[in-house]
């Protein structure tokens, strides 16, 4: 009976714990929130909040692709180049020749996938493969692009150009892409599969599933969630350049840890990282609004990701000492 009660009580920790770390993406978000209320009240404004989240959707797609790679236990050094070589695709090649600039984004999904694949066949370290292919993005963005230039489809700066009636086009953007991703990744029987690679590699071996096969899988909705990203910038801001989104790659990774993702065991959240995502996105506007420069707006971003892992680190002791 003790043993029983003992049991109950350390699942009870655990769990409690747990809802505490997962309720730290919507603390840091409330965090940069609030004083951005007080100190600027027009913020909740219809096109207040269109100009601090304008920017946030490409940083939510390429969090989300950097989520897809840290379920595999694995970490995207090259997402930043990608976002930048999606971005210099369609700024030339989709707008010239647009045939030729769907295949080469199609290629770079399969390119991706292949990745992916090869990481685990030849048990190469991820962070080396990826920090080697981020410099094979950023040449092919500077042979397609030289200069910073081209222009965007039209039917990409109409689509991204929309305002909603009601609710700013951003949050709608935003909202639709969590959805859809939890979804996929947390609720469905694949994504489920999926995340169990990243959890215990052993055990999906033994019910049948090629490790290979689900890493591809993975760095391919990596590498699709990237194009997603680089089209929805490209759509923002018109035009692109071969270095425009190269510090993604850090907020992509800040962002999954925001939201309560962890390096190991696929242990991930597609919600809390667009969470992440989104307090990113408003600490860095609103920083900016307040022309804060921007080696202390990376410096004070940084500090809210060693304040919020602190704070993780403190639940999960105090969860096993209870």
């Amino acid at each position: 009976m003790n043993t029983t009660t003992a049991a109950h009580a350390a699942s009870t920790r655990t769990k409690r714990s747990a809802d505490l770390r997962a309720a730290l993406p919507v603390v840091s978000l409330l965090a940069v929130l609030v004083p951005m209320v007080i100190i600027q009240p027009n913020t909740f404004s219809y096109f207040g909040m269109v100009m601090l989240l304008n920017l946030g959707v490409p940083i939510v797609f390429a969090t989300l692709s950097q989520l897809a790679v840290i379920t595999a236990n694995e970490l995207d050094l090259s997402i930043g180049s990608f976002v930048s070589l999606v971005a210099c695709i369609g700024a030339t090649l989709l707008v010239k020749t647009p045939w030729l600039g769907c295949l080469a984004l199609a290629g770079c999904v399969v390119l991706y996938a292949l990745v992916g694949a090869l990481i685990e066949w030849r048990r190469i370290s991820s962070v080396v493969v990826t920090l080697g292919l981020s410099f094979v993005w950023n040449g092919l963005s500077v042979l397609l692009l030289p200069s910073p230039g081209g222009t965007s489809p039209e039917w990409l700066s109409t689509l991204m150009g929309f305002q909603s009636p009601v609710i700013p086009t951003p949050l709608v953007w935003t909202a639709g892409i969590a959805l859809a991703a939890h979804l996929l990744l947390m609720r469905s029987s694949a994504g489920v599969a999926l995340r169990g690679v990243g959890g215990n590699a052993h055990a999906m071996r033994r019910f049948g599933w090629s490790i290979v096969r689900a890493k591809a899988l993975l760095f391919g909705c990596a590498g699709l969630f990237g194009v997603c990203s680089g089209l929805a910038l490209l759509g923002l801001t018109t035009s692109a350049d071969a270095n425009i989104a190269l510090r993604y790659t850090l907020l992509s990774v800040a962002g999954v840890i925001l939201g309560g993702g962890e390096f190991v065991g696929g242990r991930v959240s597609a919600l809390g990282a667009v969470l992440g995502a989104v307090t990113l996105t408003l600490a860095s506007s609103f920083l900016s609004f307040l022309q804060i420069a921007p080696e202390w707006q990376i410096g004070l971003q940084g500090l809210i990701l060693i304040v919020v892992l602190s704070l993780r680190l403190v639940f999960r002791k105090r969860g096993g000492r209870q």
